[in-house]
């Protein structure tokens, strides 16, 4: 379990960093980039704490 919560850590600090970096680009494509993988990694975390909760270990 304790890994399971820190992989959840983990990429909630990752897609809150990549919206940082989004947040600050200047280029276009980056921001879009950073955007992307942001959801993508926010997505990710949602899918894990889903997968806790179904089977109790959240």
């Amino acid at each position: 379990m304790q890994d399971m919560l820190a992989q959840l850590e983990k990429l909630r600090r990752d897609a809150a960093e990549c919206e940082l970096i989004r947040d600050l680009a200047t280029d276009p494509k980056k921001r879009e980039l950073f955007d992307r993988l942001a959801a993508h990694l926010t997505q990710l975390a949602s899918e894990v704490e889903q997968t806790m909760l179904r089977y109790g270990k959240g």
